[in-house]
């Protein structure tokens, strides 16, 4: 009985010993089969940076009514931001940015009966040719076009209004 008793103690000796590499053994194997490579580091990189550059839109003095008509837009949206603008408005902006005002027309703001317009027009002679703006709720906001100058000499048919101010 003494030598079962021995067999017994060396078996689970080497029981445990086996069980425990066999126990290290799986856990590496699981793990290796479960666990996600390692993260890397977090890094930011920077902002793309622009390729192109933006034009810059400036009055052309030197230009024809279509390489002005960029600026002449411009001007313009930014006062139609207003949507009370009036013809003088316009043409105060122009002036202001360069334009000639002895060179523009403009629309009366107002009806004969003294309703406001439901949209006004106005313009710059540019050699040959008019940048042409009209703005109001009757044609949503603000439109341009570059057209001829009229046999007249003018660029807007109609009744227009002194620019004396």
């Amino acid at each position: 009985m003494g030598t079962d008793r021995l067999d017994t103690r060396r078996f689970t000796a080497v029981s445990r010993g086996l069980l425990t590499a066999l126990g290290l053994a799986a856990v590496v194997v699981v793990s290796g089969c479960t666990s996600e490579p390692p993260a890397e580091p977090e890094t930011t990189s920077p902002a793309p940076v622009a390729t192109e550059t933006a034009t810059a839109v400036a009055l052309v003095p030197d230009g024809s009514a279509e390489d002005n008509k960029p600026f002449f837009d411009q001007v313009n949206s930014g006062v139609a931001a207003n949507a009370d603008a009036g013809g003088r408005d316009f043409v105060d902006a122009l002036v202001s940015a360069g334009f000639d005002k002895a060179a523009m027309e403009v629309t009366n703001d107002a009806t004969t009966l003294g309703d406001r317009a439901e949209s006004i027009q106005f313009s710059v002679r540019w050699g040959d040719s008019c940048l042409i703006g009209q703005f109001g709720p009757a044609v949503d906001g603000y439109h341009s076009t570059v057209q001829p100058v009229l046999g007249t000499g003018l660029c807007l048919i109609g009744d227009t209004r002194a620019i004396d101010w």
